[in-house]
């Protein structure tokens, strides 16, 4: 019996919030360990003997971690679902997800695979998607084991422990169960996690021949390139609005610098549904021009990217763009100034980087003694550890990362009061200011579009991690 199992990473956007929503501007997006795993492989063993007259097939859908099962009924001929049983736990990105993948396996097969994809497809799908603790906060279960808040005691609970679903009384009224997130990117990374995981089972890519290290190489992605496209058009119509699509971007191909694509490129899946055949609609939405831009970038070597969940309740990043569009249509001139700060600190942050790279390549040993020494001191003591000019020149590095990212900080606060939300919070600034405090952290600041969801912080070498989380708990 054939089993797939295909994973995709969740993200991290430093630099980008806001302005990555248009182009030309970039974001540096980081792909972090946490992964959600799709598993599909067939609901029945062998075909009915009277399955050929079928024209619908069955699909399971299982997520353990919240205690679901959903099932529906697939027409094979119009590719559309049907819910068996009363479910209010359907998953609209899942299920574009299937009609997607299984549409560009018909979109690109002949008649006699189409005819091998049938009978394939008249065994059912069975698809169960599970995602790393690290994507949902289990703070409550860590205080009831009456354990410390850090990253020890998260590891010690079993991979894919069930959530427990916040239920929060509103006037009396039960609200609808939320589930708390990390902020991670979740339904992008599952949403490319069974994207990649239908494709390969289907036969439409062969995704076990990706090399390890994909993300450092930009060339020969044929495959991903179909999963991409299949994923960001799932995930744009399951969100009911074309994002910018970093998160998938950086859930199909790694860390990245990336320029989002043009939505145009998504309109035949938006109209959709005035009778044209879904196979047709995605056989156009493959062929299209995907426009976006892609390049390599990752944090220089004995750097560790670690994130903080505050626990304040999460922010809607909806309602917060929202905000920021309407106020640079009422103040278009401070508005575009602020951006032009913003995109500037964003590229400074991006050539310090950059340049880290370079110095740890052509002088790894120097580079290696300057960071093992700044580790263990807060930033005002890194140039006194210097003795050389390349040491100097690694430690300027470093310092103007750091300026770099007070810049973005600075903008980004202007930015939430100007347009009245909370981009960076006063707590969260305290955390932050605290954070790049601490011995051998070099940055920190609010992912994405900031407010109450996560901080991150970029530490120097092994020790400052540890001495980190525990200055955060």
């Amino acid at each position: 019996m054939a089993v797939v199992v295909a994973s995709a990473p969740g993200k991290v956007l430093m630099t980008g919030g806001y302005l990555i929503l248009e182009r030309p501007n970039a974001g540096l997006v980081l792909s972090t360990n946490a992964r959600f795993y799709a598993i599909v492989k067939p609901l029945y063993d062998e075909l009915k003997p009277d399955s050929w007259a079928w024209a619908w097939t069955d699909v399971k859908l299982t997520s353990p971690q919240m205690s679901r099962e959903t099932t529906y009924k697939m027409s094979l001929k119009h590719l559309l679902l049907q819910c068996t049983a009363s479910s209010d736990s359907r998953n609209p990105f899942v299920e574009y997800a299937l009609q997607y993948s299984v549409a560009a396996a018909y979109a690109n097969f002949d008649s006699d695979k189409k005819n091998v994809l049938h009978k394939l497809l008249l065994k059912g799908l069975d698809i169960t998607i599970l995602g790393s603790n690290d994507f949902y906060s289990y703070r409550k279960q860590i205080e009831a084991l009456g354990l410390p808040l850090s990253p020890e005691s998260l590891a010690k609970l079993t991979p894919f422990t069930s959530i427990t679903l916040n239920t929060e009384e509103l006037n009396g009224e039960t609200s609808k169960p939320e589930v708390a997130k990390t902020g991670l990117g979740s339904s992008a990374a599952m949403t490319t996690a069974v994207v990649a995981a239908l494709l390969n089972y289907l036969g439409v890519v062969n995704l076990s021949s990706s090399s390890e290290d994909q993300d450092q190489d930009m060339t020969g992605t044929a495959d991903l390139d179909v999963v991409h496209a299949i994923a960001q058009t799932a995930h744009c119509i399951a969100q009911g609005k074309v994002g910018s699509g970093f998160d998938i971007s950086s859930a199909v191909y790694g860390s990245q610098r990336y320029v989002r694509f043009s939505p145009e490129v998504l309109s035949s899946a938006q109209v959709a549904y005035e009778g044209k055949p879904l196979d047709e609609v995605i056989s156009e939405v493959l062929k299209g021009k995907w426009d976006h831009e892609r390049t390599i970038f990752s944090l220089p070597p004995m750097m560790t990217l670690l994130l903080g969940e505050p626990g304040s309740g999460g922010s809607s990043t909806p309602s917060m763009v929202g905000a920021v569009r309407k106020w640079q249509k009422s103040d278009p001139r401070r508005s575009k100034e602020t951006w032009i700060n913003l995109s500037n600190a964003n590229s400074a942050l991006e050539e310090q980087l950059n340049l880290l790279r370079k110095l740890a390549a052509e002088h790894t040993d120097a580079y290696q003694c300057v960071i093992n020494s700044c580790s263990i001191r807060k930033s005002e003591e890194w140039m006194e550890q210097a003795t050389e000019p390349r040491q100097v020149e690694i430690v300027k590095a470093l310092l103007g990362s750091r300026g770099s990212m007070l810049e973005i900080r600075k903008h980004m606060r202007l930015m939430g009061e100007a347009a009245g939300i909370p981009i960076e919070p006063v707590s969260q600034t305290q955390l932050l200011d605290a954070t790049m405090n601490t011995e051998g952290v070099l940055l920190a600041g609010v992912p994405g579009a900031g407010g109450f969801d996560a901080v991150f912080a970029v530490t120097l070498g092994d020790a400052s991690s540890t001495n980190l989380t525990k200055a955060w708990s």
